[in-house]
């Protein structure tokens, strides 16, 4: 993401162009990375970190798009503490994708997913997000949305990185893999989505929607605290929660058509 870009998404949830994105996406870099690798505008590098899909890169301007700057916040002890103080941005070339080396068979690129959809004739699909093990309240609210909305299911857990003191994705997906023969046949599918989380809240309940619009889904369910790290530094109200102020997520907005309306449901985080 370049400077405009950043810039406008901090301060309006849009690119510079005028499409609405809510979080900002950077490549942080330190002054010695910049010597060392001849870091300069024009000049093209290669990225070869294999675990890019968790790294979360901001500056302390991203601090707005959190509205807090407690330290009991992950994303801000990550900012203040492991970001480095200068951004790489620029248009991005695919070379190779990453490789992955467990549930390489539960891993889809948004083409790969949305070719699946097709082929199985699946016109309406309504997505999950969580970060956490999945319990039967979750499989009952999905259900219920599905069959709301005459679509099937995708369960799309985030395996990058989440926030600290959460269960490892190794044990999740083993979670995901046992629900999903609780649901009635051919209505759910399970695919993994290497994503750090922000914990930004609704900023980020934007962005979720977004990336799973990108992946095929036509309806996405939006959790009562959705990509809320918990409770404040007082330890008595979550960061965000249900009465926060939410952003701008209207069909309009979103580019949603009307089979493309967001369920307000409650959920996972």
């Amino acid at each position: 993401m370049n400077e405009a870009d950043y810039t406008s998404v901090v301060d309006t949830l849009r690119l510079s162009d005028g499409t609405i994105f809510a979080m900002p996406v950077t490549l942080d870099v330190s002054s010695a990375d910049v010597e060392r690798l001849s870091i300069v505008p024009g000049a093209r590098i290669t990225l070869r970190d294999p675990r890019d899909d968790e790294a979360l890169a901001s500056s302390p301007s991203m601090m707005s798009t959190l509205t807090t700057v407690s330290r009991t916040h992950p994303s801000v002890a990550y900012l203040r503490n492991r970001v480095k103080p200068f951004y790489v941005g620029e248009k991005v070339q695919a070379i190779q994708a990453l490789s992955h080396f467990d549930y390489v068979a539960l891993r889809y690129t948004p083409t790969e997913l949305r070719a699946h959809f097709k082929k199985l004739a699946w016109r309406r699909v309504v997505a999950f997000q969580t970060r956490n093990p999945m319990h039967r309240a979750h499989r009952e609210l999905t259900v219920r949305a599905a069959r709301q909305r005459q679509a099937n299911v995708l369960i799309h857990p985030v395996v990058g990185l989440t926030k600290p003191g959460d269960v490892d994705h190794y044990t999740r997906v083993r979670v995901y893999e046992a629900i999903m023969a609780k649901y009635p046949n051919g209505m759910g599918h399970l695919a993994l989505l290497p994503l750090a989380m922000r914990m930004a809240g609704p900023r980020e309940a934007v962005w979720h929607a977004i990336i799973r619009k990108n992946f095929g889904a036509t309806h996405f369910i939006v959790g009562r605290d959705h990509a809320g790290p918990g409770k404040n530094s007082q330890g008595k109200e979550d960061f965000y929660g249900i009465t926060f102020p939410r952003p701008p997520a209207d069909r309009g907005n979103l580019g949603f058509t009307e089979s493309h309306t967001p369920l307000p449901l409650a959920g996972s985080a």
